[in-house]
């Protein structure tokens, strides 16, 4: 399967699209990982062709097909939890959005509709967070930092068991949603520095017990996971 890397498009030219003015200028234009997800069933390692070295961990759970990742369908709020159902990159202060445009684009397919997709954090961490999630098939992007949170979701489902390209950049005024290169969505407001001491979690999340706290696992193949940003602060 070939691998595409969507180009980063900024919010202003997103609004332009969809026809409303806006005042951000975005310019994550720089890939600081690359997660191709074509390690074959022997890999234990998610490897970043980034160049940056932020390699991860594949849990046992994880079908690895030489193409792409399977995670199977786990049901919601059922323990045990299944940590071997994650790809986990540790924590590094290059994978934090910060004061900086950020964006992260996602190939993905599913059947289902729900589960997290990748996620730094979690809703109440310090720091912020951010994650993307496709409750009841329609992706959400949400960040939250020091400023605040925004939250985008796709109006259209997308659990169609076909592929699609999800890409949500934030950026110093809000945030923009693109599915195969279409904007979808788009929130505006401050969401300020987003920097925590978490990994990046594919699959689902990292601190869960499926009692008090759902592991919100993934259902569905993911081809590559992209995080780009800018190399300056605002």
């Amino acid at each position: 399967m070939g691998k595409r890397h969507f180009g980063i498009v900024t919010l202003a030219a997103s609004a332009m699209l969809a026809g409303t003015a806006g005042s951000a200028a975005a310019s994550a234009d720089h890939t600081i990982a690359m997660w191709d997800m074509d390690e074959t069933s022997r890999s234990r390692v998610m490897h970043d062709s980034s160049d940056h070295g932020l390699d991860g961990r594949i849990g046992r759970e994880v079908e690895r097909t030489g193409d792409y990742y399977r995670f199977s369908r786990l049901e919601p709020d059922t323990p045990p939890a299944h940590p071997q159902h994650l790809a986990v990159v540790d924590d590094d202060a290059e994978l934090d959005p910060g004061s900086r445009d950020y964006a992260v684009t996602v190939r993905l397919r599913t059947h289902h509709q729900f589960g997290n997709i990748i996620q730094k954090g979690q809703a109440t961490v310090s720091g912020g967070s951010f994650k993307l999630q496709i409750p009841n098939g329609h992706v959400q992007c949400w960040f939250r930092g020091s400023a605040g949170s925004v939250l985008v979701t796709a109006p259209n489902k997308i659990n169609d068991g076909r592929w699609h390209v999800v890409h949500c950049e934030r950026t110093r005024d809000g945030v923009a949603l693109r599915i195969d290169g279409r904007t979808v969505a788009r929130g505006w407001g401050r969401t300020g520095s987003v920097s925590n001491s978490w990994p990046v979690s594919i699959g689902g999340k990292t601190d869960c017990d499926q009692v008090d706290v759902g592991c919100d696992y993934f259902a569905g193949d993911i081809d590559y996971v992209a995080i780009d940003v800018d190399g300056y602060a605002w």
